[in-house]
């Protein structure tokens, strides 16, 4: 009763209208739900074709040693499996996904009581299908389609071509393709083909880091080094009927049962790029391309083009055999391979903590107590430096990191090549060859030192001995190599690199403190170029107080005649023209010797050091030459830096004389790089050099050789382009001879001397005077020929004593600057003009007189 009082009159209106309202708004949210529902299942549906394609993309075989726990493939894989998936068990799954969203969609739609159009759907669902038969089918001819470009698969991964793609599958010719690659050397394709081979052979380009060698095979990788190439090779042992069976279904060739004709014999290993077949390979003679190839090659062509235009390049080669013939695929591309970078690793790593109070600590200065001043002061000589200090001072102190700001934030590639550290040492001190090595082990990332290894150069300190391999025998890339005999410095070095095993060779002093993040930019110089020597900047360790010491920026290693080593700061005017940061490389004419980066390879393709040399000296110079002027370069790395003690002289003793055997080096060095620049460092007071029988310095023969075999540049060329701040002139003064009291000039007619009205025009007066002293005019110079004062010509020789005339000599006193006086006579003459006879003449010299004087027109050494 009390619920019919609401509908009485106007309220029963009210209530049919609220009702209403409430059926329609249920409609209408049922009607949004399913707009909704559609779109959202064809969403669904778009996302799972998609993922449907990912899984069906031809899979890469991962690396086992990615997936520790995971069996590694054999290769090649069954063409229903990828990554041990089965393929018809993936197929009823991702059905299965698609379309139960769809049936969900119809239901609800059903239940609803709405017409349903199906129409669409269906046509949808039959679309889908076809995809996945089309797919399917394709896959099979497909899966191993050239380079990935058929598959949509990403350019990084790379694919097997089949021979079809390669030009290889006519039976009567032999193919050679080359085709230059985009802007990269060596990369080359070679496809040889033997008479009645095999129709099909797959070339495996396998991707690096994301795929692992199959089981049996080799796998060599060097990467992002112009001079190596990547090859993978099968291994006859591994390969068996099941595999064979499997390779020739993959690329399309369908064995015969029970037979061996269609055999495949996978080739054996090679070290380089040179294909070395199998002993049963026939070689065959080439012939020319016949049409019915053409396509095959300019289908080769233009995927070859495909994968050089991508990141990844590798070289591979396979080698099948028939019964009877052999066909063989080469391929040899240079390697580009983009493996990141990264900052450079500030390592210091230290087997205790530090005392922050122990003596030279951070690089300080130490301080010898008062009562063991004698002491220190004894052990001097043993070191040439405070070697009482030395051993109060930690082996594993720390250093002030004295790189440039913008050091710790450089990086470096990820792949760079291992390095062998070679140190050198001869009664080295204790404690300091101990630092030496700590700071290498401490201060450099573990994978990139393959080994440290010490050359004892014949010590006689017992400590250097049995006690240094037992303290060295805790540190396992520590390798310890005792000369049998003296060698000296030069050849001890060259017999540390003969058992390198890195492929850098880093060479070190015995007295130095490697500091942070030396390594890695010396290694990233050799890395981005084989033929650059990378030098660390070379900071002090003071022999006095062991503190270390920064040195100021834009340093680079130059000499002075005679071939004197020393340093100079690149002209601020220079380093602001060309905008150079102090973090930045310079370019170093002369390294100075005992620290560098080369690569080992390119040391010896440069002949190493010259044998010749001996002991110690002139080698830094000989190397520079040998680099620059053969087609290498030389840098001073500011990111990296080494701390070196600097002795005022050396502790051990020369087999011969000091002075001597540097002076031979050095000799030996000019004979054969300074071309015509040598007689500026005989000129330079090694006069006695030339003498032969005062000094023998050794057969150049081979040296010379070597210099035309690597087709080296000349030193004008050097002087031009590396180091154009020298001063080098070729002659000491040239051109007109003038006499101050004749007025006239010094000439050559007909083989006499004489005077005439001076003319630049006329070459007969035109005289060098050189810096061997000789007073020349092409091959004739002026000499004395007999006691009566007689002024002659005679055949120019270095050699010769009695050729040379001393002018404007420090040797002279003032007054006889401008005279021309003779340097083989203990009483000095000179030579003067006589203005009656028209000749000159040799007399006793008179500083007042104006016939003694002569003027050159030019002067170029003061």
């Amino acid at each position: 009763m009390r619920i019919q009082k609401y509908f009485r009159g106007s309220g029963r209106a009210l209530a049919f209208i609220f009702i209403a309202s409430v059926i329609w708004l249920l409609f209408d949210m049922a009607a949004l739900r399913i707009s909704f529902s559609d779109v959202n299942s064809r969403l669904i549906k778009d996302e799972i074709i998609r993922k449907e394609r990912g899984k069906y993309k031809p899979r890469e075989v991962m690396s086992s040693a990615s997936f520790p726990n995971k069996k590694a493939h054999r290769f090649p894989l069954k063409k229903n499996e990828r990554n041990g998936i089965n393929e018809s068990k993936m197929q009823n799954e991702v059905n299965k996904e698609t379309f139960s969203e769809t049936n969900r969609n119809l239901t609800r739609k059903q239940k609803l009581g709405l017409k349903v159009d199906t129409s669409q759907e269906d046509a949808f669902e039959k679309q889908l299908e076809q995809k996945h038969k089309t797919f399917k089918e394709n896959r099979k001819s497909s899966d191993v389609k050239a380079f990935g470009i058929a598959t949509g698969i990403p350019k990084k991964t790379n694919m097997s071509p089949n021979v079809d793609q390669l030009g290889l599958h006519d039976k009567d010719t032999k193919i050679k393709l080359k085709q230059e690659a985009h802007n990269e050397e060596n990369a080359t394709v070679e496809i040889n083909r033997d008479k009645n081979a095999v129709g099909k052979v797959a070339v495996d380009l396998v991707k690096y880091l994301t795929k692992a060698p199959p089981v049996g095979q080799k796998q060599e990788l060097h990467l992002n080094r112009p001079d190596k190439k990547l090859v993978i090779v099968a291994s006859k042992a591994q390969s068996n009927k099941a595999d064979e069976k499997r390779a020739l279904e993959k690329i399309g060739i369908s064995p015969k049962t029970n037979t061996d004709d269609n055999r495949v014999q996978f080739g054996h290993n090679h070290g380089g790029n040179d294909v070395i077949p199998p002993k049963e390979q026939v070689a065959q003679d080439n012939e020319e391309i016949n049409p019915k190839t053409e396509n095959n090659i300019s289908k080769s062509m233009e995927n070859v083009s495909n994968i050089l235009n991508g990141k990844h390049f590798k070289s591979t080669f396979l080698n099948a055999t028939t019964k009877a013939e052999t066909l063989n695929v080469h391929f040899t591309i240079a390697v580009q391979h983009d493996v990141g970078t990264h900052k450079v690793l500030q390592m210091d790593v230290t087997q205790s903590p530090r005392n922050p109070n122990a003596p030279g600590q951070f690089g300080e200065p130490g301080v010898v107590p008062k009562d063991k001043e004698m002491v220190a002061k004894n052990k001097w000589k043993e070191g040439y430096f405070n070697v009482y200090l030395s051993d109060m001072i930690p082996l594993d102190r720390a250093v002030p990191d004295t790189r440039p700001s913008g050091c710790a934030e450089n990086k470096v590639h990820n792949d760079l090549p291992t390095t062998s550290v070679i140190m050198c040492f001869v009664d080295e001190v204790w404690s300091t060859l101990l630092r030496s090595v700590h700071s290498v082990l401490n201060r450099s990332p573990p994978h990139l030192i393959k080994e440290v290894i010490l050359v004892d150069d014949f010590s006689t300190k017992e400590y250097l001995k049995d006690h240094l391999d037992k303290y060295m025998s805790q540190y396992p890339k520590v390798r310890i190599l005792r000369l049998k005999e003296r060698q000296g410095l030069i050849r001890a070095r060259l017999e540390g690199a003969a058992i390198a095993t890195g492929e850098v060779l880093t060479f070190l002093d015995s007295h130095i403190e490697c500091n942070v993040g030396w390594l890695e930019p010396l290694l990233e110089r050799v890395h981005m170029d084989r033929k650059k020597v990378a030098c660390p900047v070379i900071e002090v360790i003071n022999d006095k107080d062991m503190s270390y010491m920064i040195v100021d920026n834009f340093q680079r290693g130059i000499f002075k005649w005679p071939l004197v080593f020393g340093w100079m700061g690149i002209p601020d005017e220079e380093i602001k023209r060309n905008n150079i940061k102090d973090s930045d490389p310079i370019r170093c004419p002369v390294m100075a010797g005992g620290l560098f980066s080369i690569d080992k390879k390119y040391f010896y393709e440069l002949g190493t050091y010259d044998p010749g040399l001996d002991v110690w000296g002139g080698e830094n110079m000989e190397i520079s030459f040998k680099i620059w002027m053969c087609g290498g370069e030389i840098e001073i790395i500011p990111c990296s830096r080494v701390g070196h003690i600097f002795r005022g002289d050396n502790p051990y003793k020369f087999p011969k004389d000091r002075v001597k055997t540097v002076e031979r080096n050095l000799a030996r060095v000019v004979e054969v790089w300074l071309d015509d620049y040598k007689e500026l460092f005989y000129g330079h007071g090694y006069h006695h050099l030339l003498n032969k029988k005062r000094m023998d310095i050794g057969d150049l023969t081979q040296q010379k050789e070597l210099r035309k075999h690597l087709k080296c540049k000349d030193f004008k060329w050097y002087l031009d382009n590396v180091y154009p701040d020298l001063d080098a002139p070729l002659v000491r003064a040239d051109d007109l001879l003038f006499n101050l009291g004749v007025r006239k000039c010094l000439s050559i007619e007909n083989s006499t001397l004489s005077f005439q009205a001076c003319d630049l025009n006329e070459k007969n007066q035109h005289f060098n005077y050189t810096w061997l002293r000789l007073i020349r005019q092409q091959n004739s110079c002026l000499t004395a020929i007999d006691t009566k004062g007689t002024v002659s010509l005679e055949q120019c020789d270095n050699a010769k004593h009695h050729l040379r005339w001393l002018h404007k000599s420090l040797i002279l006193d003032p007054p006889f600057m401008d005279h021309l006086i003779l340097e083989h006579l203990q009483q000095p003459v000179c030579l003067e003009g006589s203005p009656s006879v028209n000749t000159i003449k040799m007399t006793m010299c008179n500083s007042s007189s104006p016939f003694q004087k002569w003027k050159f027109t030019n002067y170029y050494v003061q």
